[in-house]
């Protein structure tokens, strides 16, 4: 146990280097990534005009009218909301914009219904949550210059469902296999997840993540390699993922928040 313990110190000596080298860059990175499934999105809505529009018209038998609104909606809005985002300018509003784009779409494009898509789009939402809850200062106290005990600011709260929405992009790269490699990976991810959810070593466990996504990412969404339909499925898996990545570095970067496990421990 104790050496276990010298080994989670040390491992979290190394996370606390690393952030202090990369706290400048880390909010710019997180942002950035967390919002490029929604940039691609955009262009795709650009490039694809014709097939997006004829596949919703056909779907919802709406007319081309009403189907290229539709499109339209998801390209200004998700384009505009980025560029707000990136620019610092009313991210609140902005983070809106983007909740209103993903219930959209997982309506639109009958997501409701697919198991994997919708935890996926439910793991968008929470790396949402985590932006929207970094724009947010907290709640003044009652009295100026008296600092509050209480914990349960609405930053607080999103923060919390942010991390545990987040997690469930996880869920959907399980392999339920017999193979002895997939066990162990699946459990070291079971674990992590449960860490980052209830805030247990949450940056270190984020850190760890977001290396293991990233190297699952490069070699299995290789999307530059495929020029056919292909290119098209996982361009989108890749961006999907790297926006939870971005999700997890504003983790890294603002800590799990105030309603988790560690910051629970500094209490004790």
């Amino acid at each position: 146990m104790t050496s276990q313990n010298n080994l989670m110190s040390k491992a979290e000596d190394v996370a606390d280097n690393v952030l202090r080298h990369t706290k400048y860059v880390l909010p710019h990175l997180g942002r950035f990534c967390l919002i490029s499934t929604f940039i691609e999105d955009g262009v795709r809505m650009w490039m694809q005009w014709g097939e997006q529009r004829d596949y919703i018209a056909s779907t919802w038998s709406c007319g081309q009218f009403l189907a290229s609104i539709f499109v339209l909606l998801n390209m200004v809005g998700q384009i505009g909301a980025c560029t707000g985002i990136l620019l610092r300018k009313q991210v609140p509003i902005m983070c809106g914009v983007l909740f209103f784009i993903i219930g959209l779409q997982t309506v639109a494009y009958s997501i409701l219904w697919d198991i994997k898509f919708l935890a996926r789009n439910m793991a968008l939402v929470g790396a949402v949550l985590l932006l929207l809850a970094e724009s947010k200062s907290e709640a003044k106290s009652l009295f100026a210059g008296v600092p509050t005990l209480d914990r349960n600011t609405p930053k607080s709260y999103m923060q919390l469902s942010g991390r545990v929405l987040l997690v469930l992009m996880f869920m959907t790269l399980l392999h339920f296999t017999l193979n002895p490699i997939d066990i162990i990976m699946n459990l070291i991810g079971l674990a992590c997840i449960v860490c980052i959810a209830i805030g247990f070593r949450a940056r270190l466990c984020a850190m760890f993540l977001v290396i293991g996504l990233l190297i699952l990412n490069f070699s299995v969404n290789n999307f530059w390699a495929y020029s056919s339909i292909m290119n098209d499925f996982l361009k989108y898996d890749f961006f999907q993922v790297m926006s939870v990545i971005g999700g997890l570095l504003l983790m890294i970067e603002k800590g799990p928040g105030d309603l988790s496990y560690d910051e629970y421990k500094k209490t004790m």
